[in-house]
C-alpha cells in the first residue's frame, strides 16, 4: 500500500508531465477533481490569458485521483490521433470583438460543449463551428 506521500508526490509528478505536454502554448491549466459516488471526475480546463476564459479541454473518470490523472496523461499524449479539430468563432456578450478558439473533439457538439461548459449558453453568441482539414 503506497503512503500518502507517494500518492501526493506521484499526484504531482503526473500533473507535471501533462502540463510538461501542452508546453508553453500560452494557456495554462486547471485540474478541478469532483467526487462522485465511488469514483473521482477529474475536468482539466484550459485557460486563455488573450482573452481571459476559461474551456473545457477533457474530462475523464477513475476509481482515485492517481487513475483519473493517469487517464488523462494518456488522453493528452493521444488525442490529436483520436480527435478532429474545430474552429469555433464566438463573441461574448457586451464584447465587441469576434472570438477564435480552438477544439479537439468527436464532434461539433462536443466541440461546442467545452465552450459551453461552466457558463450560461447565453452569455456566449457562436457565430461558426468549423470542422478543419486534417494535415
Amino acid at each position: 500500500m503506497e503512503s500518502t506521500t507517494d500518492v501526493h508526490v506521484e499526484s504531482a509528478r503526473i500533473q507535471k508531465q501533462i502540463e510538461n505536454h501542452f508546453g508553453t502554448s500560452g494557456s495554462s491549466l486547471l485540474f478541478e477533481f469532483r467526487q462522485m459516488e465511488n469514483k473521482v471526475r477529474l475536468d482539466l480546463i484550459t485557460i486563455n490569458p488573450r482573452h481571459s476564459q476559461s474551456f473545457l479541454f477533457h474530462t475523464e473518470i477513475g476509481y482515485d485521483k492517481l487513475d483519473v490523472l493517469r487517464k488523462m496523461l494518456e488522453y493528452v499524449q493521444s488525442y490529436r490521433d483520436k480527435e478532429s479539430p474545430y474552429t469555433v468563432q464566438w463573441m461574448a456578450h457586451g464584447d465587441k470583438e469576434l472570438n477564435t478558439s480552438y477544439f479537439r473533439a468527436r464532434n461539433m457538439y462536443e466541440a461546442l460543449d467545452k465552450l459551453y461548459f461552466g457558463r450560461d449558453m447565453n452569455t456566449i453568441t457562436v457565430f461558426s463551428v468549423v470542422l478543419n482539414p486534417v494535415s
